[in-house]
């Protein structure tokens, strides 16, 4: 795959131009700071692996991170265990029910089976190995901002929103706790969660975040190598299996790419070697995807021939 400068920029352009204010979704309402975000933001971002920005709409507003910032967490626990560990203790298999079931752990015998859904992103902050719980939190927070290229901050309104709405996370938690499969304190992992979810970035801060895991870890803006080669292939199949929730497989199978997204109304998706691709609206669809990052996203890997499973010379994208 080639990066042609002027195809990105138009590519860009045009699918904000077609689908920033395409109807339809909703934002997320049970948790009060989501709901009242402006529904009217949309922007698109394309950051390629020599870092080369393109960037059209509301790129540089800040949302709340929340599910993306799963793919954070899995990436400072893969460099402090390895793959092996975190495929034995977590899994690497998507669970076929939403984010937040409890079935779903009722149904594979406690395990959280994948770091994508709340269980396993749960045991996954548990994982890190920290002092306590401060620690804990800091060394997922640096991770945030290496991984963006700048310092990220925590937001104390979403905190507090998220903090005094997750009682169903807490059940999760404990649910972990009795089955051996959370590894610190079931509540001090609920609490370090919740604040990974509670950072704020922007469209552009997602697009780099993506753009360091096509370029094998190296960060493009800053140059600084953030993760180990060899981690990137696995977190890159997790957001394959489960990055958007219960059409993971949907999106494979359309835009062929791995993505992540966020109930903020965050999407991102990753072209290995290439670029990555990051959309913004706050309207969600049934499953928490946004609905126009997903139709601008998903333009800008078409336009652009961005799909990892077409077969050159086969027809269809170049």
């Amino acid at each position: 795959m080639t990066i042609d400068t002027h195809a990105i920029a138009a590519a860009v352009k045009a699918a904000h131009v077609q689908y920033a204010a395409a109807p339809g979704g909703a934002n997320a309402s049970y948790i009060p700071y989501l709901a009242s975000v402006p529904a009217t933001l949309a922007g698109v971002t394309v950051v390629t692996i020599d870092g080369q920005v393109f960037e059209t709409g509301d790129t540089r507003y800040e949302f709340a991170i929340e599910s993306i910032s799963k793919i954070v967490t899995l990436a400072l626990a893969l460099e402090q265990y390895g793959a092996d560990e975190i495929q034995k203790k977590i899994g690497a298999d998507p669970t076929g029910l939403p984010f937040n079931s409890v079935t779903a752990l009722e149904l594979h015998g406690d395990r959280p089976m994948s770091p994508l859904v709340n269980a396993g992103a749960m045991a996954t902050v548990s994982l890190i190995k920290a002092t306590d719980a401060e620690d804990r939190w800091a060394q997922i927070l640096a991770m945030q901002s290496k991984l963006a290229g700048r310092q990220i901050t925590l937001s104390d309104e979403v905190n507090q929103s998220e903090q005094t709405t997750n009682f169903h996370n807490r059940s999760i938690a404990w649910l972990l706790y009795s089955a051996n499969t959370v590894y610190s304190d079931p509540m001090e992992a609920c609490d370090v969660y919740t604040r990974q979810c509670s950072t704020l970035i922007t469209c552009a801060d997602l697009a780099v975040m993506g753009a360091t895991l096509a370029a094998g870890g190296v960060n493009p803006l800053t140059k600084e190598r953030v993760l180990t080669a060899d981690n990137v292939p696995h977190i890159l199949a997790e957001m394959t299996m489960e990055g958007l929730y219960d059409t993971s497989g949907d999106w494979a199978y359309t835009v062929g790419l791995p993505g992540k997204s966020g109930v903020g109304g965050g999407i991102l998706a990753v072209v290995p070697g290439v670029a990555a691709v990051a959309g913004f609206s706050p309207p969600l669809d049934p499953t928490g995807n946004s609905v126009r990052g997903q139709l601008m996203v998903a333009h800008v890997a078409k336009a652009m021939g961005w799909d990892l499973y077409h077969v050159p010379g086969s027809g269809g994208a170049p």
